[in-house]
């Protein structure tokens, strides 16, 4: 498994840590690094899930914000903590990663629901992570 992926699953296990029990990002990434059973934790993959966990924290209201606006039916409080926590990590993407293509940000947040959501998690997710790129023009 590539280090941005590696990264993404801990930024994402660190999230949902912090929603269940507040605390600091430090603090939920160490717990997520130590909960694995990797040896070696690679610095590229430790400094770029530092980025998402502290990107996605740092602009949780507007992520939140679009996530709402393009969720059809769906209150973001409604929404299973495991698939509001990659559509998080795909907006931040989306929105402050220009140097992410789209196609990657959202194939990486599809494997995320697929690896850690349920059976609908990536359709969910692949739909309205989908709308949120045309809404900011990302092609």
């Amino acid at each position: 498994m590539g280090a941005r992926r590696t990264a993404r699953e801990r930024a994402l296990q660190a999230l949902y840590q912090l929603e269940m029990t507040p605390g600091s990002a430090h603090d939920a990434l160490e717990s997520a690094w130590a909960a694995t059973e990797e040896a070696h934790k690679e610095p590229e993959a430790v400094k770029f899930a530092r980025e998402l966990v502290d990107g996605v924290m740092g602009n949780r209201a507007e992520i939140d914000r679009l996530i709402e606006q393009h969720s059809h039916n769906w209150r973001l409080d409604r929404m299973s903590r495991i698939d509001r926590n990659v559509l998080r990590l795909g907006v931040f993407e989306l929105k402050y990663r220009p140097d992410i293509p789209k196609k990657v940000s959202l194939n990486e947040a599809v494997e995320l629901g697929k690896n850690f959501g349920t059976e609908e998690s990536s359709a969910f997710v692949n739909g309205l992570l989908d709308r949120v790129a045309a809404a900011l023009g990302k092609q």
